[in-house]
């Protein structure tokens, strides 16, 4: 007998209990899968963590059946980055344009799924969510790191140009590396497009999906064997279309 689909349902954690879930879940992907690391990752305990989590709101997406975090997304709203003194993202970014630009702001990060629920319905609900948290707190830009694996930005040289020559953020969202690794290593012309789309992850495929933009240069995360980029999406600029992918279908005739 076949196994019914899993039924997923999303929120915010409001226990310690759900906070280390989400963070259990981050400590296989970004550090058993991925070989990342950081100060305050409790490997014994097997917690992917830092000090920012205390400020930040965690989304879970759950497996009603299992009782199983299958997804998570870390959010930081600009009235909580006040509290923590700065956004995630700024010691990789210079965001002075989005902080000055007197818009209502969303920082997004440790988006990461279960390696069974990926491809499937997990994501559609954690975008989905997300959606909803938009809608809730007035949210017009949303913005975060987002990674390749690996720190040789040559190895990642097609993906990266065709993100600087195809995406770039326009200037009044056009944040900056502060430790500044130029992404334009193809000449537009000799950019291999099909390598560099199989060679992008799926979080920035979508993000590119929705109209999503890049910042102006990559950031090389030794700590965590990344190549970050940094993603834009202002929701004023999403068209119709876009925004019933964001909201995972809602409103559709």
């Amino acid at each position: 007998m076949q196994d019914s689909p899993p039924e997923f349902s999303v929120k915010i954690a409001e226990t310690d209990a759900e906070l280390r879930a989400a963070q259990a879940l981050r400590y296989d992907v970004f550090v058993r899968e991925l070989g990342g690391g950081g100060a305050l990752v409790d490997h014994d305990a097997g917690l992917e963590r830092d000090g920012f989590d205390p400020f930040f709101d965690h989304m879970l997406v759950i497996d009603d059946a299992k009782g199983r975090v299958a997804g998570v997304y870390r959010l930081l709203r600009d009235d909580q980055a006040a509290k923590a003194g700065q956004f995630y993202s700024e010691d990789e970014y210079d965001l002075t344009v989005l902080k000055t630009s007197g818009r209502r702001l969303l920082e997004l990060g440790r988006s990461c799924l279960h390696a069974d629920y990926r491809g499937g319905m997990a994501m559609f609900h954690l975008w989905s969510g997300l959606a909803d948290y938009v809608e809730t707190h007035s949210i017009e830009v949303l913005f975060g790191v987002a990674s390749f694996h690996g720190t040789d930005p040559a190895a990642l040289a097609n993906p990266l140009a065709m993100l600087h020559h195809n995406h770039l953020a326009p200037p009044e969202l056009r944040v900056r590396s502060k430790t500044f690794q130029s992404m334009n290593l193809v000449a537009a012309g000799d950019l291999n497009r099909k390598r560099a789309m199989v060679e992008t992850p799926a979080l920035i495929k979508a993000y590119l999906r929705l109209g999503g933009y890049v910042g102006d240069g990559a950031y090389v995360d030794q700590a965590f064997n990344t190549t970050d980029v940094c993603l834009i999406l202002d929701t004023a600029q999403m068209n119709d279309r876009q925004r019933r992918i964001y909201a995972g279908g809602k409103g559709r005739e």
